[in-house]
């Protein structure tokens, strides 16, 4: 399967599921979710930062323009579950959601994936010991000549 397909169904459903629950926390207290609201949202970015940068790390061919792809399937597929999940599991939000979920709620999702994905790609190639899918390691040659 594609690379972008996987990272952006998954983080579609991470997205999703985070959206439910405070959708649900603030329907049971309307004052106390923002903790609850940021926390979330760190999750989120925390899964597509990390994510990439071991895909940096791991020098995975095509990572970037796959998480472009994937922030673009993680943005319309979390706007359309969570107004699923929203309707089946909080209230009754119906089908007129759809229309602001799939334009602003689907560009925001796209830059909380695509933002963190880009500055894990930066950061995943600097650390210590990357390399590349299916290659041989070579040792390292040590500092004091042995």
């Amino acid at each position: 399967m594609r690379l972008w397909v996987v990272r952006g169904a998954v983080l579609a459903v991470v997205h999703a599921v985070i959206t439910v629950v405070v959708a649900g926390v603030k329907a049971a207290n309307p004052t106390g979710q923002t903790v609850v609201e940021a926390v979330s949202l760190g999750v989120l970015v925390g899964v597509a930062a990390v994510w990439a940068a071991v895909d940096g790390w791991r020098v995975v061919p095509g990572r970037g323009w796959a998480w472009v792809l994937a922030s673009v399937v993680a943005g319309v597929g979390s706007a359309v579950l969570s107004v699923v999940g929203r309707a089946l599991f909080v209230d009754q939000t119906g089908v007129s959601s759809l229309g602001q979920a799939l334009t602003g709620g689907a560009a925001f999702s796209a830059l909380l994936v695509l933002l963190p994905a880009g500055l894990g790609l930066v950061v995943g190639p600097r650390l210590e010991g990357g390399r590349a899918v299916g290659a041989e390691v070579e040792p390292r040659p040590r500092a004091n000549g042995g």
